[in-house]
């Protein structure tokens, strides 16, 4: 029964050919790779039978007929061998079947064989779709290119083009000519009509899907922060085929009708954020993955990434490779809200965590886990693309690392707290900016509303910025003492910020309509691997981030053990703007706790904890009685309470006398530390009126 089938596979294989043959019989290609045949990186070419290596990660998928490659974007390249390459003379012509899943960071080749300009040809993709043929002719470089969008994404078309040099280039899709150029002829000399010369190099291999070598991407905003990177085709190349004679407009036709695939052969990428809805509150060491050929190019466990989730609300946090770890929070429909890590910079380049592409500096890690906190730490050193430190102390040989810990709460918000030695940032620094992504396909307006982002004060005065036609500098009054914003995505939950008094907000400023309909404006972060700190966004091919308004000079603060820090008080919310200034003044305006009774040291509110600490003086069984006396100016909303040295495991809680049962208002845990245990508590209770609160052990 075996061998019955496996001779009925060799029939339907050989049928497959013979039909692949029938097609091509007129016109006899002089290569032909068709990946039907790949075994241990190596593939076959139909007509001359040389194997040729496949380097880097790819993968086999369907193609339009038997099997594809698919390329990853960075490292995948076919290669043969420049002895074994095959003759090319002045008149060639190449087809190929293409799906671009992303378009390359620069120019990427279908078929290159090629040395400099000044030898050889390419047939090659560009960064905003484009199709372009280029050949050297008698030591020139002759180019032909078809405009931005000619190559559509996540669809297979045909390509193919003729190249003669004394005659045209051209470029056909899907069968038909859509660019040709006329091949300028030398001049006569003596009577003699000269023919022009395709200057084919002899020592370069024939390369298909990848660069010669590494190169810079396009649309660079620095170019010393743009360096050049290995990449390679995005997406999937099928039946690619040499002609060394210029095949007749009906043959390209025939080739390009010979197949009709009609599925959509790439899925769309879409961020990683973990399972959707609420979930178990706590911090998760996980893997979230984004999409194969992405994920192939990391050399990563199983739990590299961290998601926190909460469950009352379906909002989540995620510290991921493809940000650097810098923690993103993503709504319930998934739009993602990130913000910068400290940041140095000079005229050639940005110092900062986003130039960590490998994250070789950048780790995250669980330092703390209850049911009534969690705590991640993050830590990263500011670098630039060329892998060198700011602000580097060269007999030290250190430059700019910073610490920073997040403090995540039941109720959906958290601390971010930067630290830093003193003295060791340099100047000049950035600490804060509000980076909207868009993902494949998305635009800005897929993200965020028109009117954009509301700002205010503690005081509750407010003023909301917008997309607009014509945007102008702002001559309005703003409030002063900026210290809360909050940004209008599209979406039940929006993200906000609360500073700390002594906050300055800044690019304070209505923006132009016109964005919404664009993607993401640069997209050299998140998610990408080549060596850039800027390149401007051509298409909405790829994960990219927008906006970056308003930014704030949060206050610096200086800390215990020659440490500085910066506190401010990040979530998503579905709350009104009116609602969150009761979070704002709860957490900057905290009211005063007294101890009523129990033998306790009384530490006041850590503001960049957002929790009131205690600290327990007697080993023996004891209760608290603490009173918090809040007003309508300095409220109390949720509160978390610190015990230091509580050495029980189990409590009872009291508000005013009444019990408060555990549950999803009440929650508790110990800390275990190196001479004991902490208690920390968590309560979810609203109060403008001073109330009495009281724990004792079970």
């Amino acid at each position: 029964m075996l061998n019955n089938t496996l001779t009925k596979r060799k029939r339907l294989f050989s049928i497959i050919i013979i039909f692949d043959l029938l097609i091509c019989q007129s016109v006899n290609p002089q290569s032909w790779w068709s990946f039907d045949k790949v075994s241990n990186n190596v593939t076959v070419d139909h007509v001359s039978q040389i194997k040729d290596e496949i380097h880097g990660n790819f993968r086999i998928v369907d193609g339009v007929s038997g099997k594809a490659i698919f390329f990853d974007g960075y490292t995948t390249q076919i290669k043969r061998k420049s002895n074994l390459a095959p003759e090319i003379k002045d008149v060639f012509t190449i087809e190929a079947w293409i799906a671009v899943a992303a378009y390359p960071w620069n120019w990427a080749p279908i078929i290159d064989l090629s040395q400099g300009i000044l030898y050889g040809f390419d047939f090659s993709v560009g960064p905003r779709g484009e199709l372009r043929l280029g050949g050297a002719v008698n030591s020139r470089r002759h180019e032909l290119i078809v405009p931005a969008g000619t190559i559509p994404l996540n669809k297979w078309v045909h390509v193919a083009t003729r190249f003669d040099a004394n005659g045209k280039l051209e470029i056909f899709k899907n069968g038909v000519l859509i660019g040709d150029k006329n091949v300028i002829k030398p001049p006569k000399l003596s009577g003699r009509n000269p023919t022009n010369k395709l200057q084919i190099p002899k020592n370069a291999d024939l390369l298909i899907g990848g660069i010669r070598k590494p190169s810079r991407p396009s649309s660079w905003v620095r170019f010393k922060g743009n360096r050049p990177s290995w990449y390679s085709f995005d997406g999937i190349i099928d039946e690619v085929k040499i002609y060394n004679s210029l095949l007749s407009n009906s043959e390209i036709i025939k080739m390009a009708t010979a197949y009709s695939p009609n599925i959509l052969p790439i899925k769309s990428r879409q961020l990683p954020s973990g399972p959707s809805g609420p979930g178990n509150f706590g911090a998760y060491y996980t893997k979230l993955n984004y999409y194969p050929e992405w994920d192939a190019l990391w050399r990563v466990g199983d739990h590299p990434d961290i998601l926190v989730r909460f469950d009352t609300s379906p909002v989540r946090v995620v510290f991921w490779r493809g940000t650097q770890y810098s923690p993103a929070w993503v709504t319930d429909n998934n739009l993602w809200m990130a913000d910068q890590s400290v940041e140095g910079y000079n005229a050639d380049y940005t110092y900062e965590h986003m130039n960590d592409k490998n994250n070789h500096y950048s780790n995250i890690r669980i330092i703390e886990q209850t049911d009534a906190r969690v705590v991640v730490h993050w830590r990263y050193a500011l670098i630039n693309v060329d892998n060198e430190f700011y602000n580097l102390d060269e007999k030290l040989g250190e430059g700019a690392w910073v610490d920073e810990y997040y403090y995540f709460f039941p109720d959906a918000m958290g601390i971010r707290k930067i630290t830093w030695k003193s003295g060791t940032l340099g100047s000049p620094i950035q600490f804060q900016e509000s980076i909207p992504f868009t993902q494949p396909g998305q635009l800005q307006g897929d993200v965020i509303n028109p009117k954009y982002v509301t700002v205010g004060n503690i005081d509750g005065e407010t003023h909301t910025f917008s997309y607009v036609e014509n945007p102008k500098p702002n001559k309005k009054v703003l409030p002063k003492n900026l210290t809360i914003q909050m940004h209008n995505f599209k979406s039940q939950y929006k993200p906000f910020i609360i500073f700390e008094p002594g906050n300055h907000m800044y690019y304070l400023k209505d923006m132009d309509i016109r964005s919404l309909s664009r993607p993401g404006s640069v997209n050299h972060w998140p998610v990408g691997k080549v060596f850039s700190d800027g390149r401007i966004t051509e298409a909405p091919d790829r994960t990219a981030s927008f906006l970056g308004f308003p930014i704030s000079k949060p206050k610096i603060n200086n800390g215990p053990n020659d440490r500085d820090y910066i506190a401010s008080l990040y979530g998503m919310t579905n709350i009104t703007f009116s609602d969150l200034l009761d979070v704002a003044r709860s957490w900057t305006k905290a009211p005063l706790m007294k101890i009523i009774r129990g033998d306790f040291e009384n530490l006041g509110y850590d503001r960049s904890e957002r929790a009131y600490k205690l600290k327990s003086l007697s080993a023996k069984e004891a209760s608290l009685s603490i009173r918090f006396e809040a007003s309508s100016s300095k409220p109390v909303n949720n509160l978390s309470i610190i015990i230091l040295n509580w050495k029980h495991s189990d409590i009872t809680i009291m508000i005013d006398g009444r019990k408060k049962n555990a549950g999803t208002s009440f929650r508790y845990g110990q800390r275990k530390t190196l001479t004991g245990s902490d208690m920390i508590i968590w309560l979810d209770v609203k109060s403008k009126k001073t109330f009495d609160l009281t724990v004792t052990p079970k």
